[in-house]
């Protein structure tokens, strides 16, 4: 390193670069974005634990999504929104650092309870009478703990590993807040090691929980169709398509944005698949469950019917 480069204190995110009156808009529309995040997985985390009805494993996982997804939001998006409309869009480091490892350990938490969520629902339809037995609330919380350690942990050995780096500038990150990819152009020394850890934990964290779904659901699919009922094939259909479809929206931008060549994906549009996961999945996660689940729309039912009886 040469003399004059000097370590990094603080950082410009220069976020959307479009002119003022979209910058507005853009604040406008994903204020609204966010506000339905909070309200809508806010709702279902309410309705499971106040509802006894809902006190089952599914939900149990499907209340620990709700918390990730508001998590997730909240580290990312009130920056983003304070820097559509201010002129200083400026990020001490260390607080740019933490934002990065929430990031990582809220993105692999959702990551491994998908995975168990879909293990769930496995035993549920291909092992109907065992279920009680395999599926415990001892063995839901140790899966639940399990899936935050692992994901503290593995976040952790990104964190120590980037700490490790000298930053010397650029003193600009060309996104709207700390991802990781972004942070390590800030450095001043080889990547290396943290792109192969990255692209590691992408097989890892992605890949084989990916597999791990689509093998579940390939079971559950052929044992959908062993059902005689038509009802109960529609109602075991409508409860997995549900997860399939958080899981479709999930993966799949997360995948394209780690595990695709970068040069096939500009800045700019790197942005907006970060939008995906940072904002528009977790405000249509509480949407797809709510809209599709007779359970969760017979609970805010009688939620309603309770204040009005009050």
């Amino acid at each position: 390193m040469g003399g004059n480069q000097t370590r990094i204190t603080e950082v410009t995110l220069l976020g959307f670069q479009v002119d003022s009156a979209l910058e507005v808009f853009l604040f406008g529309l994903f204020s609204l974005f966010y506000t339905l995040t909070l309200l809508g997985n806010g709702v279902i985390l309410g309705l499971i634990c106040l509802d006894s009805r809902l006190h089952t494993p599914m939900y149990f996982f499907l209340s620990h999504l709700a918390i990730i997804d508001m998590s997730y939001a909240s580290n990312n998006v009130p920056r983003m929104l304070a820097n559509l409309v201010s002129q200083k869009r400026t990020i001490s480091f260390v607080p740019c650092i933490l934002q990065t490892f929430l990031y990582l350990v809220f993105a692999h938490t959702e990551c491994l309870i998908l995975v168990v969520m879909s293990y769930d629902r496995y035993v549920a339809i291909c092992h109907p009478l065992h279920y009680v037995i395999t599926m415990s609330w001892r063995v839901c919380t140790v899966l639940a703990i399990t899936s935050w350690v692992l994901s503290f942990l593995l976040a952790l050995v990104h964190l120590v590993l980037v700490l490790r780096l000298p930053f010397c500038g650029p003193h600009e990150i060309n996104h709207f807040f700390c991802e990781i990819l972004s942070v390590l152009k800030l450095a001043c020394a080889d990547t290396w090691l943290n792109q192969v850890v990255i692209f590691s934990a992408c097989v890892f964290i992605l890949l084989g929980p990916l597999c791990l779904v689509l093998g579940s659901y390939a079971r559950i699919l052929a044992a959908i169709l062993r059902i005689q009922s038509a009802e109960g094939r529609r109602k075991a259909f409508s409860t997995c398509s549900s997860h399939l479809c958080v899981v479709g929206l999930f993966f799949g931008t997360a995948i394209v944005m780690y595990m695709t060549p970068k040069s096939r994906h500009p800045e700019e549009q790197q942005k907006i698949l970060s939008l995906f996961y940072s904002l528009f999945n977790p405000m249509l996660n509480p949407l797809i469950y709510s809209l599709r689940s007779k359970e969760v729309k017979g609970a805010f039912r009688r939620a309603l019917w309770k204040d009005r009886l009050m």
